[in-house]
Formats: C-alpha cells, sequence, structure tokens
C-alpha cells in the first residue's frame, strides 16, 4: 500500500533556518531602505531599556525608524567595510554597533532630533543587576508604611524585622543599597517596596550620519 503524502516528514531544522535567513533578509532590505528614505541616522545607546516607554517613543517618532537589537545583520546591511558600504561612509555606523545600540533613522533636523532625546528621561524601579545611584539607609524602629501581612516577606529579603503590637518593626538600622552596588534581586525587590526609582531610561544619542556627508 503506497505511503499517504500526508504521513511525508518535513525537517523542522531546515524549516528553521530558512524562516530565519528570510527574517534576516528582510531586516537589511528594510534597512537599506531606511538608508534610501531618511536623510540621518542617528546611533544611541539604550539605558535601563523599558518596552512601554520605547513604544512611547517609537509612536512620537512615528515619521521615522527605530532598529535596536540584530546588530551583526544590521551592521552587514549598512556595510562592515568601506567597500561592502550601502552608501558613503556608512561602514563606520556599523563599527559602532557593538553592544547595547540602537538606529534611528529620520529626516528630522539634527538638533531638533538632540534637544528631544536630550530632554528624554523616564523614572523607573530599578532591576536585578542594575546600578544603585544613591545609599539608601533604614533607621531602627517602626516602618508604619509597611502592613503587617508583608512583615514575612521583608524578612526574607533581608531585613531584620519583627511585629510590635501589630506593626512592622526594624530591630536595627540597615543599609539597603550603597551608591555604587550592583543590586541584588532582593535590594531591587526592597527598593521598590520603598518606592525608590533609581533607575531613569535614557537614550543617549553617540553619533550621527547624514547622506550629504
Amino acid at each position: 500500500m503506497p505511503k499517504s503524502k500526508r504521513d511525508k516528514k518535513i525537517s523542522l531544522t531546515k524549516v528553521e533556518k530558512k524562516v530565519g535567513l528570510e527574517t534576516k533578509q528582510k531586516l537589511v532590505e528594510n534597512v537599506r531602505n531606511s538608508v534610501d528614505t531618511y536623510s540621518r541616522i542617528f546611533v544611541f545607546k539604550p539605558e535601563n531599556m523599558r518596552n512601554n516607554t520605547l513604544k512611547e517613543v517609537r509612536e512620537h517618532w512615528n515619521h521615522s525608524k527605530i532598529f535596536i537589537g540584530k546588530n551583526r545583520v544590521i551592521a552587514k546591511a549598512l556595510g562592515c567595510t568601506e567597500e561592502e558600504e550601502y552608501n558613503e561612509n556608512l561602514h563606520k555606523v556599523s563599527v559602532l554597533l557593538r553592544g547595547e545600540r540602537g538606529l534611528l533613522f529620520t529626516n528630522e533636523k539634527t538638533d531638533d532630533v538632540l534637544e528631544y532625546f536630550e530632554n528624554l528621561s523616564t523614572p523607573d524601579y530599578a532591576r536585578t543587576g542594575g546600578q544603585c545611584v544613591e545609599t539608601v539607609v533604614l533607621p531602627e524602629g517602626p516602618l508604619p508604611e509597611f502592613s503587617h501581612a508583608i512583615e514575612p516577606q521583608l524578612r526574607n529579603l533581608g531585613l531584620p524585622t519583627s511585629l510590635k503590637k501589630g506593626v512592622v518593626t526594624l530591630l536595627k538600622e540597615h543599609i539597603v543599597c550603597s551608591a555604587g552596588d550592583t543590586l541584588t534581586s532582593e535590594q531591587a525587590r526592597i527598593l521598590k517596596l520603598l518606592g525608590k526609582q533609581q533607575a531613569e531610561f535614557r537614550l543617549r544619542m553617540l553619533a550621527v550620519w547624514s547622506n550629504d556627508g
């Protein structure tokens, strides 16, 4: 009895490779189309990346184009050498695509772009691995901002607390974090519970390329 075509097995690995290649090729096309469409490219470095805030930035700059991530593919699209570059001096942009970087393609004036991003700053809670920018010390005594129900959680986070007449009380002075510390998950959680925002979302402009040289 002949085998049904429905029984034919397809290599998922091959399919995934093909899809991945198509995705990369599409990104290359989008980047090169952006080079042709926009007069300036700004290289920026995200600090304390937050997706919600980035979404707002994208909406504000919906007349432009923003790329973040896939540095190697984007660099390849621009050209990594003077011989390969898609347009004059674009290989110098590719060199800057190291680590966490992004590109803004726009027709807006350079001064207007720089002014906007210089003023763009959104405070947020620091995450694990973030840097403590201000020393936080809790004095010995009651912590009325916390309900009694949260006291066990505070102890699990490393705070020397107990309940005294139903009030969360710190048994001794406690340094939550010191300026310059790399925050642990416990420190980040405590800072959030205290309502102390020590992170700031920013997009730092590093360089600009213009198609007029």
